[in-house]
C-alpha cells in the first residue's frame, strides 16, 4: 500500500512576511527605497502617509505650546498683572530664543535616537510648561521673572519642527517631497492659528470644570474669565499624541546618523545660503504671528478692533499657503516661487507701513490687516518652496559627483544627500525660528515703521541671493 505524500505547508512569501514584520506601526525600518516605483506603490506610500498624518497633529501641538504666549499676553493686564507694553512684547519674544536654540539640538538628536521615539518624547514633555503656565496665571502676584521663565520653557515646543521636518523628508520620493513637507509644515504651522483662535474662546467659561481653578476678573470687559484654560486645554491632547507617535510611527535606519556625520553641513555653502532665505520666509511668518496680536491691541483696539478676533487669520492663511508653496514648487521649481514670496512680502509690508496710525492720523485698520494677510500668504509660499529647494539642491549636487560611478556609488551619493538635506532642513529652521524673538523684540525696541522698513531691506538681499545662486540662467544650483 502506498503511503500518500503529505502536502507541503506553503512557505509564506518572503516579501510579504518581510513587509508585515518590517513596516508595521512602531517598527524600525531598515529597507527604505522611495525612489523605487514598485516599492513605493506596494509598500512605501502607505507607510509614509501613516507617519505623515501622525506627525502633523504632533507638530501642530508643538506650535500651540510655542505660540500660547502670543495670545496670553493680550489679557494679562486686564486681569491685574500690570506690565508695560515693552514687557509684554518681551514675554511674546522669549519663546523664540529657546525655540530656535533647541531646534539646533533637535536637528541632530532626532536621527541619533530615532524619530519615532523622539517625536513621542518631545511631545509629552510639553505637558510640563502647560501645567506650570496654567497654575501661574491664576495668581496675579506671580513675578515677571517667573512668567519669563515659563515663556522660555514653552519655547521648547517650537523645537519639534526641526526634527519633524527632517524626518518626513526621508519618507517620500523626490517628486513628492515638496507636497509632503508642505503638508507637514503647513498643517503643523496651523497650531499658531489654532491657539490664537481656540484659547480666547475657552477662557471665557469654566469649560474645564473645577479642577482647572476659579476665574479671574477681566476689568476691560467687566466679566469673569478663566485664563488658565488656554494652557490646561492642551495637556490631554499632548499625552494622546505622544502615545500615537510611539505606537504608530516608524524609525528609519536610513535616517539614522551620528553628529559626526551630520556636521558636514557646516562646510556646505548652500546650507548657509538656504538658511538665509528661510530666515526671510519662516522667520517672518513666526515673528509676525507672535507680534501681530499686540500690534492690533496697541494701534487699533481704541477703534474697537480686538486682537483675539483677527490675529489668528494671518497665520492660518500662511500655514495653508505653505502646502501651496510646496505643491507649486514641485510643478514650476522652488527658486521661482521663493523669489515670488519675497517680492510679495515686501509689497505687503509697504501697505502695512502706510496704514499704521501716524501723528494725528488714526490709520486704516483694514489696509493694515489686509497687508499683513498678504505678508502671511507670501511667507507661507516661501516656507514651502525653500524646503522643496533644499533636498533638490543637495540631491543634484551629490548625484552629479557620482556620475560615472557604479550603482553602489550612486546609492551612496543618494543616501549622503538625503542625510545632508535632512540636517540642513532642521538647521535652517532653527536659525529662522529666532525670527520669533527678533521681530517682537524689534517692535519693542524701535518704532514699528522702522522695523518694517528693515525687513523690506532684508527681503531685497534674500531676493538677490535666490536669483543669483538658484533662479537665473546658468545658476550654480538651479532648484
Amino acid at each position: 500500500m502506498s503511503i500518500p505524500t503529505p502536502t507541503p505547508t506553503p512557505t509564506p512569501s518572503p516579501v510579504r512576511s518581510h513587509r508585515r514584520e518590517t513596516y508595521k506601526p512602531g517598527a524600525t525600518i531598515g529597507d527604505w527605497r522611495p525612489e523605487d516605483e514598485d516599492f513605493w506603490q506596494s509598500t512605501g506610500r502607505t507607510v509614509a502617509q501613516r507617519n505623515l498624518w501622525v506627525s502633523i497633529p504632533a507638530l501642530m501641538l508643538g506650535f500651540v505650546v510655542w505660540q500660547v504666549w502670543s495670545v496670553t499676553v493680550v489679557k494679562l493686564n486686564d486681569v491685574g498683572f500690570g506690565f508695560s507694553k515693552s514687557q509684554l512684547f518681551w514675554l511674546t519674544a522669549i519663546p523664540g530664543i529657546t525655540g530656535g536654540t533647541f531646534r539646533i539640538l533637535y536637528t541632530f538628536i532626532g536621527p541619533i535616537f530615532g524619530e519615532r521615539k523622539f517625536t513621542a518624547f518631545s511631545t509629552v514633555i510639553l505637558v510640563g510648561p502647560m501645567l506650570w503656565l496654567g497654575f501661574a496665571l491664576q495668581d496675579t502676584g506671580t513675578p515677571y521673572w517667573e512668567l519669563a521663565l515659563i515663556a522660555a520653557v514653552c519655547g521648547i515646543g517650537g523645537a519639534n519642527f526641526a526634527s519633524s521636518m527632517a524626518n518626513i523628508g526621508f519618507f517620500f520620493p523626490k517628486r513628492e517631497k515638496g507636497s509632503a513637507n508642505g503638508l507637514n509644515g503647513g498643517l503643523g504651522n496651523l497650531g499658531v492659528s489654532v491657539v490664537q483662535l481656540v484659547a480666547p474662546l475657552v477662557v471665557t467659561a469654566a469649560v474645564l470644570g473645577a479642577p482647572a481653578g476659579g476665574p479671574q476678573h477681566d476689568a476691560g470687559k467687566n466679566t469673569d474669565i478663566w485664563l488658565q484654560n488656554g494652557a490646561f486645554l492642551w495637556v490631554p491632547l499632548l499625552v494622546v499624541m505622544a502615545l500615537l507617535a510611539w505606537f504608530l510611527m516608524n524609525d528609519l535606519r536610513v535616517a539614522a546618523a551620528p553628529f559626526s556625520q551630520q556636521k558636514i553641513i557646516f562646510k556646505r555653502k548652500h546650507n548657509w545660503l538656504m538658511t538665509w532665505l528661510y530666515v526671510g520666509t519662516f522667520g517672518s511668518f513666526i515673528g509676525f504671528a507672535a507680534g501681530l496680536p499686540l500690534l492690533i491691541k496697541n494701534n487699533f483696539e481704541a477703534q474697537g478692533y480686538q486682537a483675539t478676533t483677527y490675529a489668528w487669520i494671518g497665520p492660518f492663511i500662511g500655514a495653508l499657503m505653505r502646502w501651496a508653496g510646496g505643491w507649486l514648487s514641485d510643478k514650476m521649481g522652488g527658486a521661482r516661487v521663493t523669489m515670488l514670496s519675497f517680492v510679495g512680502m515686501a509689497a505687503a509690508l509697504v501697505v502695512v507701513i502706510f496704514a499704521l496710525p501716524s501723528g494725528g492720523d488714526q490709520g486704516s485698520f483694514w489696509a493694515f490687516f489686509i497687508g499683513f494677510l498678504a505678508a502671511f500668504a507670501f511667507s507661507g509660499l516661501g516656507n514651502g518652496s525653500t524646503f522643496r529647494q533644499i533636498p533638490v539642491i543637495f540631491r543634484d549636487q551629490h548625484m552629479r559627483q557620482a556620475e560615472g560611478g557604479g550603482p553602489e556609488a550612486r546609492a551612496a551619493a543618494l543616501k549622503q544627500s538625503e542625510m545632508e538635506a535632512g540636517a540642513v532642513t532642521g538647521f535652517s529652521s532653527a536659525i529662522a525660528a529666532y525670527g520669533f524673538f527678533f521681530i517682537p523684540a524689534m517692535f519693542a525696541a524701535m518704532t514699528v515703521t522702522s522695523a518694517l522698513w528693515l525687513f523690506i531691506g532684508f527681503y531685497a538681499t534674500c531676493l538677490a541671493v535666490c536669483w543669483w545662486f538658484y533662479a537665473r540662467p546658468g545658476a550654480e544650483a538651479p532648484s
